[in-house]
Order: structure tokens, then sequence, then C-alpha cells
């Protein structure tokens, strides 16, 4: 089975922020959530950098090991999930995350903010596929529909890629051969514990 993995290519990406919308608009997320943004580096700067940026599903997730419910799980194809039920809101995948990924989706004091809320990859949750508590908890499932994320979908540049890990990195491999650079597959290194060498 595919490894689902998150590839931002930093080059190519240009902060028109249809990733975010397009997450927020397929999910339903709530006011003040944003499971996607787009952050620029050395904003005005030479060398600036716009980055898309969400949960990466990383091999051997930090979220996870540092949940006490565990709430987090990892599906066959890489994916990481988590269990609103299950979720005490203690906030520790939040400090854990290299990506902070995990908010909650209140402000207040502990214990009012709520259960936390990350991407998912647009894999839904652990009720069945294509239900409606699925959707309310965790909104679309479009990998059981066969579909990628559709924040990847809607990049225009196709600066943000999703998929199978292998196929995204010969993606990416092939972009910085014909361009002569890369300034980094973003955030690849930190989830996935690897590199993408030409």
């Amino acid at each position: 089975m595919a490894r689902m993995k998150f590839l931002c290519d930093a080059d190519r990406c240009i902060e028109c922020n249809a990733c975010v919308t397009a997450c927020k608009n397929e999910n339903e997320v709530p006011w003040g959530i944003n499971r996607r943004r787009v952050v620029t580096i050395d904003d005005g700067q030479p060398g600036e950098r716009s980055v898309s940026m969400a949960c990466m599903h990383c091999t051997d997730a930090p979220c996870q090991a540092v949940c006490p419910v565990n709430a987090f799980y990892t599906t066959a194809d890489g994916v990481v999930l988590h269990s609103k039920d299950i979720c005490i809101g203690c906030g520790y995948c939040f400090y854990a995350c290299p990506f902070g990924a995990p908010q909650y989706p209140q402000v207040g004091n502990f214990g009012s903010r709520g259960k936390m809320d990350k991407c998912t990859y647009c894999a839904g949750g652990p009720e069945p596929d294509g239900s409606a508590a699925e959707y309310e908890k965790y909104g679309a499932n479009r990998l059981a529909e066969g579909k990628l994320p559709l924040c990847a979908e809607m990049c225009a540049t196709k600066s943000l890629l999703a998929g199978d890990g292998e196929v995204i990195a010969q993606i990416y491999k092939d972009r910085v051969e014909k361009r002569g650079y890369g300034s980094g597959a973003w955030g690849w290194k930190t989830a996935y514990r690897e590199t993408i060498t030409s």
C-alpha cells in the first residue's frame, strides 16, 4: 500500500491561499481553526519563500507519542488521525508537533477549549466511511472515494503535492533537475526522517 505524504515545493508557492480556502470549505472547518495555513519566510527579503503548512502525517508522529489517552492512530497508508471521542483536550500534541498542526477549537481556560482538531488528509476519522457523524466531526473523507486532499488538488501552481510518497518525491526530483536548483522539500526530513536526493 502507498505511504501517503505531503510535499510543499517552496519555489512554486505564490501565497494565494487556495489550499487554505479549499480545506475550510470542503471540511466546514469552524471559525478560528485553520487546518492548513500559508506561512511566508523572510517576507519582503531576498530569498523570500511561502510554504503551505498543515499536519504532515509524520512517520513516528510526535503527537501520537505524547498523547496520554492514545487518541491518535496511524492508518495503513500512513495517515495520522485522531479520535475526538477519546481526546481530552490536554494540548500535549500541540506542543509536540513541529508543524503546529493540532489546534483547539476555542480560546479559553484549560478544560473549556474543547477537543483538538487537525488536518485529516481528507481521510475522515474513526467513524464509518461517509457517515454523517464522520463528516460532522472530521470533514470530508475524499480518500475513501479514491480522491486526494482537496488542498493539493486546488493548488494552482502544484506547489502542494499529496499522494504516494515515492511518486511525489520523484516529481520533486524532476522539478529540481529541470530548474537546476531547489530550496528543499519543506518539512520532508522533519516529518518522514528521510531526504529527497537526485
